[in-house]
């Protein structure tokens, strides 16, 4: 099992962090940390998972606030017409 450094564990307050593998459920931990996190849990996050899996959580989690959202998009250089949390009932960005 993969365990959660202390530092981020305050991330995940709705589930048992001493069980929870982050590698069981990329999508969930990644999501998380770019909502909530700061630079030291990002920095753990892009040492845990590949940049490609970070980018296809950024492009598709709806849930992602649009502060959050802008941010991640410009820090790994993705199109706003790419992030679904961007996109309005029509399809455009917001």
């Amino acid at each position: 099992m993969n365990q959660m450094p202390k530092y981020i564990q305050h991330l995940f307050w709705d589930i048992n962090v001493e069980t929870f593998n982050p590698l069981d459920y990329p999508e969930y931990t990644i999501s998380r940390v770019l909502e909530f996190g700061d630079e030291e849990a990002a920095t753990w996050m892009k040492e845990l998972f590949s940049e490609s899996e970070i980018k296809k959580v950024i492009k598709s989690d709806k849930k992602l606030s649009p502060k959050s959202a802008n941010f991640w998009a410009i820090m790994f250089d993705i199109p706003l017409g790419e992030i679904n949390a961007l996109k309005n009932n029509r399809g455009g960005v917001i």
